[in-house]
């Protein structure tokens, strides 16, 4: 396969196994050997069928198998859900178990409904419970405190459930951006609420502990209350639970209480499960899709996940024993806007829905047969008796796909997995087969790259590129421009056909996000990670109507995203940066005097001596001193001070500098008055966390509410941590598109 260059950046970074000094060891070729003959164990002829199969980019499995298939960690999930029981022994072995799965490269979801209320009664200590927002906090700490496969911090889902009776607290727990940041939340809702909500009714808060019924509240004001959060920042997203559990296809063995970080696959407690995406763009050959080949594909995929689960090493033997009793896989798909770029199908519109019910259909039930035969190879998932396979349910109606003789084939041979088809994120493997992300629009048509050198170089979506030359438009003036929105709507010089196809997140209706999400959940037995993207001056009537459109068209669940609602979104989609953006990122001026603390640390390189001074506004700079030490680390230092000190005057949270400081390593950590010190940099964290706590300032709060409104300035962030380019919300999570870092 020939890689684009974004994609061996992003495999050199993320993928291809170092040496001790960081530099890679392997390439394209040696990475899917590695993964194609672990996964095959030995047999030579699905080794083979298995490196063809990722060497076209028809499929690939999801990061984690790629990273570490032959590797000694083996953990190839990426997804798992923990139960919390209203015990301390359940909750602080729920939060040292999703410790080890975050340190294995894993994420984690749970349910916090099973914790009694705050100021509940506890018989056992004659005290009163903390209730399930204090955990939230605690479990959000501990994940701060463990680099997710010493690359990242683990990525959470916390769910709670609509009548539980801290649900009010629940829904602004995440108010303020800076709290939480560790976790997405969902409510999970229930059919009774929504009937509620319709009806102008109200509906009861019961006591996880007690049963009873502790007050009622209208649902419609609860109702109101999440949409006026999603509004503000995106979050809480909902869940719809009695949805999710009537197609629970193993309900025998318990109930789905939550769901993995992104929320495209509920999970049983103690549940995990192994994903991977085709490329539907790769499908299309002679300008149609070629069919043969997809159902050889949808087989291949369903085989190699499968294998994975075989293959993988659970962090926990109790995931071990369920994984292996459900053997749930998820097969979802990418490139689909691509795909109808290539058909020059608008995405907006009921042809692209059908088409997108079609082609669902059409993987879910060949994903089905493959498992059916593969059970008659092997055998049925352990809890195959009983579950929905068992009962005949698969029932659909469609000529071409004869649904009752494979449910009727399944109840007599089996089925393999008790899941077979998930549509989840694919942000870093879609860039490595260079096409567009899971069902998600595109974001822009034209992305600005940083390469070495600070040199911007443009990255234009290549089936556009072909288009505009093929149609006498391409200019690089003209892709600057378009790179300024990355859409295409607002400009002249491009015909309206040509809008009508290429069109970007922002350019489609709320409607339609929903619309095509509704399509592919149709007939994906798990759920559909996807952001329904609003523009900024969306109403918080249009995200009501947005909820309620997913609800009446059959989604699991839905997440919103209204651009600008979160500190962390890029001001400037463009290139081109105005004076008024100019005015607002630069720093304000230091006074000629300030005031402030100077403290002493220990470090494993000496007394560390950090001032931080203030001036009317707040925090402005920061100097640091190491004993008598000068070269490199004295350099080091100084370099940290400024940048740091330019922060602070840019009105960057002192928290936010805090959090990137914070828990960096050296070769020579120190403990200093019962604290480990880490490194330096560390060091110069804790110096600004005691400095805010002399000061009785929040670290939580906004340093420039007092400045005189001619002179406010506004953060610039949003920015990917890693490289610096623009970062988007899609399929439930932010991610960059340049070098692949994602939250989640």
């Amino acid at each position: 396969m020939k890689l684009s260059e974004n994609a061996k950046r992003v495999l050199e970074r993320r993928y291809f196994q170092q040496d001790e000094y960081g530099k890679p060891v392997e390439n394209w070729n040696k990475m899917i050997s590695r993964v194609a003959k672990n996964i095959s164990n030995g047999d030579p002829e699905k080794e083979k069928r298995y490196f063809k199969l990722m060497d076209s980019c028809y499929f690939l499995p999801n990061s984690p198998t790629l990273m570490n298939a032959g590797n000694d960690l083996q953990q190839l999930s990426a997804c798992f859900v923990l139960p919390i029981e209203d015990s301390m022994e359940s909750i602080f072995n729920s939060i040292k178990n999703a410790a080890l799965i975050h340190k294995s490269g894993g994420g984690t979801g749970f349910s916090f409904s099973n914790l009694r209320e705050k100021n509940s009664r506890v018989r056992s200590t004659n005290g009163v419970s903390s209730g399930p927002i204090t955990f939230l906090k605690a479990f959000n700490a501990a994940t701060d405190a463990v680099k997710q496969g010493g690359t990242r911090r683990g990525a959470n889902m916390a769910i709670l459930n609509v009548d539980h009776p801290q649900i009010l607290e629940f829904i602004t727990c995440k108010e303020d951006p800076t709290e939480l940041t560790n976790f997405n939340i969902s409510v999970g809702i229930t059919e009774d609420f929504m009937k509620a909500v319709y009806l102008d009714d109200e509906y009861e808060l019961i006591s996880p502990h007690t049963k009873k019924v502790t007050q009622k509240l209208k649902a419609r004001d609860v109702f109101i209350l999440i949409v006026e959060m999603a509004h503000k920042n995106g979050e809480p997203g909902i869940i719809f639970l009695d949805r999710i559990n009537k197609f629970n296809p193993t309900p025998q063995v318990g109930r789905i209480e939550s769901s993995n970080p992104c929320g495209e696959q509920p999970l049983l407690p103690n549940e995990a499960c192994n994903l991977g995406s085709l490329n539907l763009a790769a499908m299309i050959k002679q300008e149609k899709i070629n069919w043969t080949l997809l159902k050889k594909v949808v087989q291949d995929s369903v085989e190699f996940l499968d294998d994975v689960i075989n293959q993988s090493k659970f962090p926990l033997p109790e995931i071990e024993r369920m994984v292996k009793a459900n053997r749930k896989i998820g097969l979802g798909l990418m490139g689909w806007a691509d795909l109808l770029f290539m058909l020059q199908i608008p995405y907006d519109c009921d042809a692209a829905v059908e088409l997108a019910e079609e082609i669902m259909e059409f993987i879910d039930f060949h994903s089905k047969q493959k498992s059916m035969e593969l059970a008659q190879k092997y055998e049925s998932f352990p809890n195959f008796k009983g579950s929905i396979y068992d009962k005949r349910k698969l029932k659909r109606n469609n000529k071409k796909l004869d649904w009752k003789e494979l449910s009727d084939k399944i109840a007599k041979n089996g089925m393999r997995n008790a899941t077979t088809t998930t549509i989840a994120p694919t942000g870093t493997i879609s860039m490595i087969a260079d096409t567009s992300s899971g069902i998600e629009p595109q974001f822009s048509l034209v992305y600005i790259k940083n390469v070495m050198d600070g040199e911007k170089l443009l990255y234009v979506n290549p089936i556009f590129e072909k288009t505009v030359r093929d149609a006498g438009l391409y200019s690089q003036d003209l892709m600057e421009k378009v790179s300024e929105t990355g859409s295409i709507s607002h400009l002249k010089e491009i015909p309206e056909e040509l809008k009508k196809i290429f069109v970007t997140s922002h350019d489609i209706k709320p409607e339609w996000h929903i619309r095509m999400q509704a399509a592919f959940q149709k007939y994906t037995d798990n759920a559909v990670s996807k952001t329904i993207n609003f523009k900024r001056d969306a109403t918080r009537e249009d995200i009501r109507m947005s909820f309620e459109l997913a609800y009446e068209l059959g989604c699991k669940g839905v997440t919103v995203y209204r651009d600008g609602s979160r500190e962390n979104q890029v001001l400037n989609v463009g290139s081109k940066v105005s004076e008024e953006d100019k005015l607002k990122v630069s720093p304000r001026k230091r006074p000629h005097i300030t005031n402030g603390i100077t403290q002493k640390i220990e470090t494993g390189c000496g007394h560390l001596y950090v001032t931080t001074n203030s001036d009317e506004i707040g925090a402005c700079e920061v100097f640091t001193q190491m004993g008598k030490v000068g070269g490199c680390a004295s350099a080091q230092l100084e370099a940290i001070g400024r940048l740091v000190s330019l922060c602070l005057r840019s009105n960057v949270k002192i928290d936010s500098i805090i959090r990137q400081l914070k828990g960096i390593r050296c070769p020579s950590p120190m403990w200093h008055k019962g604290e480990m010190i880490t490194s330096c940099s560390d060091g110069i964290a804790k110096s600004l966390e005691s400095f805010l706590q002399i000061n009785n300032q929040n670290p939580n709060k906004e340093l420039n509410t007092e400045i005189p409104p001619t002179k406010k300035r506004y953060r610039a962030s949003g920015i990917c941590p890693d490289c610096g380019c623009q970062i988007e919300h899609s399929e439930g999570c932010l991610k960059c598109n340049s070098c692949g870092w994602s939250k989640c």
